[in-house]
């Protein structure tokens, strides 16, 4: 990494931040289960890139309150794993409304399971190459 970036977990490097990003995660993998969430994986084509994370927490899961409080508990369990990971990918987490209520040794276990699954599959090449986005017209 060139020096003078951030190298810190929670930085937004190691975020996937633009709707487009998510957009080309979702289109270019496909949807895994574990017990208390689905996820997506993507390798990306850079040869040195870091690792990005996305968390979605939709109105589903319950009022801004709940949501931001599971944001926060999956944020924080990301952090704590995100050393699993060592290729370039983008990964996306989708907690279920049970993760609210679960004991916080129960999400870390889990979220480790997905990294290591993830850069498992990664490693042996399973994981799909990323699809370009089409951009849809507007009107």
């Amino acid at each position: 990494m060139p020096s003078g970036t951030p190298t810190r977990p929670g930085s937004p490097i190691f975020r996937l931040r633009k709707h487009a990003d998510y957009q080309t995660v979702y289109a270019g993998s496909r949807k895994q289960f574990s017990k208390q969430m689905t996820y997506f994986a993507m390798l990306r084509p850079e040869a040195n890139g870091t690792p990005r994370v996305g968390l979605t927490a939709g109105k589903v899961l319950g009022g801004a309150v709940e949501r931001n409080r599971i944001k926060r508990r999956m944020r924080e369990a990301v952090r704590m794993h995100l050393g699993e990971l060592h290729l370039p990918l983008d990964v996306i987490l989708h907690p279920r409304r049970t993760v609210l209520t679960l004991e916080f040794a129960v999400i870390e276990r889990e979220v480790r399971q997905i990294f290591r699954a993830v850069q498992s599959a990664a490693a042996k090449g399973a994981l799909p190459a990323p699809k370009p986005v089409e951009a849809r017209p507007r009107g």
